[in-house]
């Protein structure tokens, strides 16, 4: 909410206010029918005193906001926009359907308008209402796991087999110190017992301090190996002002220690070979080579510059669209294990077919992709951000095991 001017909330406000006396003028077509005129008073003031607060709280929030605390900040705007999103949606759907129903007037006789408006009415706003209120208040922190098994030709014998598990884009500000939510992950992590245990970037939505509390949440998860990680660009603290570089940097170097305090090698622009027995792979992280408006801090030739002569290569990168600007067609690396889109934390997936608004900003935002022998796995996130909700788009645990 920081990075939107005075402005701009105005006119969010008052497109607010819009669609509600749009809804409301709607839904005195279906109230008429209450014989009682208390009851449709209070139907009446209820509707405005939600409206009004609302809007209220989002201007007080702009006024007041770099006052407030960074943890209470995500608290209340995640919270208003859920609010908003809760009620701008169902009211704007429900003001649809009621002008589409009211034009039937000249089709329908009264008799049959007076029954069809209310009740078609009220379904379409209070079903996207409900869908909405369960992608909130239950499906944020339904936990899926999301099994892959791969062949690959040029894989060393010695690591057939092998399991892995990919978590990414925690975003840890995010789940408020709910400790106990995010242990029903690391169980569920933890049941699959995996060799190697990856995470994609995006640990924190911007603060170091995020990380206060959660380093016996992380200690509990179980590698037989070894754990690996990069960085996302949420990890850098792009998105704050920061009194000083030196103030920046330290939030920074936090972040770091921490992936070192839980015992995840941290992979900057780097590789380290794995070795079982004779035969040899090479895990490859490079930190977040997004592209615009994402800063780019990644350097893969770097990165690989010790482990060219591996055949089999292994490469952690949070943004997808690397794949496509600079692996395939360029590198031999079999497989890349990204994060970053959270498949907008809103679409629909139905076994081999799915949809959602983010794919028309990426060209790969979740599941897996091939291109010839390489493979790309997009990670939907086991957090969440904006949005305090997922629909159709549950956070993901991704357990990957190398075919025999």
């Amino acid at each position: 909410m920081r990075s939107y001017s005075l402005f701009t909330i105005i006119l969010l406000c008052v497109a607010i206010f819009l669609v509600d006396l749009l809804a409301f003028y709607s839904l005195k077509s279906i109230t008429e029918i209450i014989t009682y005129n208390s009851i449709r008073s209070a139907i009446n003031i209820s509707f405005w005193v939600f409206t009004i607060g609302l809007i209220t709280g989002i201007l007080v929030l702009r006024v007041k906001f770099n006052s407030i605390s960074y943890q209470r900040q995500h608290v209340l705007v995640s919270s208003l926009y859920g609010l908003t999103v809760s009620s701008f949606v169902p009211k704007f759907i429900f003001i649809l359907i009621i002008g589409l129903l009211q034009i039937t007037n000249y089709v329908f006789s009264e008799e049959v308008s007076i029954i069809v408006i209310p009740i078609v009415g009220l379904f379409s706003g209070f079903l996207p209402f409900f869908v909405i209120v369960y992608a909130i208040f239950i499906s944020l922190y339904r936990f899926k796991v999301h099994h892959i098994k791969l062949r690959f030709r040029d894989l060393p014998e010695g690591f057939r087999g092998l399991r892995m598990v990919q978590i990414s884009d925690t975003h840890l500000g995010s789940f408020n110190a709910r400790h106990h939510v995010f242990d029903r992950a690391v169980t569920l992590i933890n049941r699959l017992k995996p060799d190697y245990i990856f995470f994609t970037g995006d640990l924190v939505n911007n603060y170091s301090d995020e990380l206060r509390g959660w380093k016996p949440t992380f200690d509990k998860l179980k590698a037989k190996k070894a754990k690996y990680a990069v960085l996302g660009n949420h990890d850098y603290g792009d998105y704050s002002t920061w009194d000083s570089p030196e103030a920046k940097q330290a939030n920074f170097d936090a972040i770091k220690k921490f992936f070192e305090d839980i015992d995840f090698k941290l992979l900057l622009n780097e590789a380290e070979v794995i070795k079982n027995g004779n035969d040899r792979i090479a895990i490859i992280g490079v930190e977040n080579c997004g592209s615009h408006p994402f800063k780019r801090y990644g350097n893969l030739q770097k990165a690989m510059e010790n482990v060219t002569n591996i055949p089999f290569k292994i490469l952690l990168s949070h943004d997808p669209t690397h794949w496509d600007d600079e692996v395939i067609e360029n590198t031999d690396i079999s497989i890349t294990l990204s994060g970053h889109t959270h498949g907008m934390q809103a679409g629909i997936e139905f076994g081999s077919r799915k949809w959602s608004p983010i794919q028309y900003k990426y060209k790969r935002w979740s599941g897996l992709y091939k291109h010839n022998e390489q493979y790309l796995y997009v990670n939907r996130g086991l957090g969440w951000l904006g949005f305090p909700g997922r629909l159709g788009m549950r956070p993901e645990i991704t357990f990957i095991e190398f075919d025999t």
